[in-house]
């Protein structure tokens, strides 16, 4: 069964969730409403046999997750009964790169020992096409693909990469790292590459953070729910989501199951209000920059003449609704919706 326990890793282009250890078990590519590749928390939860990316640790008894402070890296370590250990880093890319705001649709996992000689394995497994298509699998020295006819995700890895594909258990006795993207050539050594993302990456959120106006008490809570909020925010559009996923049932026993991933414009209004309270004020001017692109094509008539409830984070406004039986739904709870019929809604 899957947990709604789960840590959030992203950088505003994209977000993935991470249960309690470590498995990858949501994650829309290259875009918060994409196909979700990592589609398990829809489809069996722990016992999904695709849509999940697993790092595991060979006869693991517990866990634990904490983020580094201050930053949207998610942190767990597994543990044994033999005194072997491993600490996994998780996070997206996000800092300033020549200038400009660097945030790739990349998911980057750190692996290193913490103690003993500890045995992995690495488990990846995508899916396109909301859990209907597998993707075919090429290789090469350092990477490996996953190809589907709209999409590729591209793996580079200092790890052996056999043992990737093979799904094998080895010891883990130097620090090793895994890029997951876009099918690009990644430029530099992996493990000196990812060494230096985290650190821009972590430096980037607490300078975020070290700019915020914090109340006196309960400032750890309140920067995690400033750090969430801005992970559900489109930067490239401004757009705010209203959650990360789809389907989560509203109450057990009902199909109030609705797709969250799109931006309604009413609700976007609290998340600018909070950050705002927080003197945070550049989700507002992106939000802004949406609006006033919502409100000129509604006026020009292009999106029925008039403002609706809801859009897609990039400006789309039909959302028509589907449903995919290919996923089971959230501890079984079907069905799995895509898309919003709310968009055709009045509301006042």
């Amino acid at each position: 069964m899957s947990s709604l326990e789960l840590g959030v890793v992203g950088n505003c282009t994209y977000g993935g969730l991470i249960d309690e250890d470590g498995r990858v078990v949501w994650a829309c590519l290259p875009r918060f409403d994409s196909d979700p590749v990592f589609c398990a928390l829809l489809n069996g939860g722990k016992d999904s046999d695709i849509g999940f990316y697993d790092v595991e640790l060979i006869g693991k008894v517990r866990s634990e997750q904490e983020y580094k402070e201050n930053t949207a890296v998610l942190v767990t370590r597994l543990y044994d009964n033999h005194d072997n250990a491993i600490e996994i880093s998780d996070f997206a890319p996000r800092f300033t790169l020549s200038g400009r705001s660097f945030r790739p649709t990349t998911l980057i996992r750190r692996i290193r020992p913490l103690s003993g000689t500890p045995r992995i394995r690495i488990r990846l497994r995508p899916v396109f096409d909301y859990g209907a298509t597998l993707p075919t699998i090429t290789h090469g020295s350092n990477h490996i693909r996953y190809v589907s006819s709209n999409y590729t995700i591209r793996v580079t890895t200092n790890a052996p990469v056999s043992y990737v594909l093979n799904e094998t258990p080895f010891v883990l006795t130097t620090p090793t790292s895994l890029f997951l993207g876009p099918d690009e050539t990644l430029q530099g050594a992996v493990e000196e590459t990812a060494r230096e993302f985290q650190e821009r990456t972590e430096n980037y959120w607490r300078q975020w953070v070290r700019r915020l106006a914090l109340p006196l008490e309960w400032q750890e809570a309140v920067i995690r729910a400033a750090i969430t909020l801005k992970l559900c925010t489109f930067e490239e559009t401004g757009a705010i989501v209203a959650a990360m996923t789809t389907s989560i049932p509203e109450a057990f026993g009902t199909e109030r199951n609705w797709d969250y991933r799109y931006c309604w414009l009413r609700d976007a209004f609290f998340v600018v209000r909070a950050l705002n309270s927080l003197a945070e004020v550049e989700t507002m001017e992106d939000y802004l920059r949406y609006l006033t692109n919502i409100v000129s094509m509604a006026e020009n008539g292009q999106l029925h003449g008039h403002l609706q409830p809801v859009y897609g984070i990039g400006l789309e406004a039909e959302l028509v609704e589907r449903i995919e039986t290919r996923l089971t739904g959230y501890r079984g709870h079907a069905p799995v919706r895509v898309g919003n019929q709310a968009y055709e809604h009045f509301q006042y």
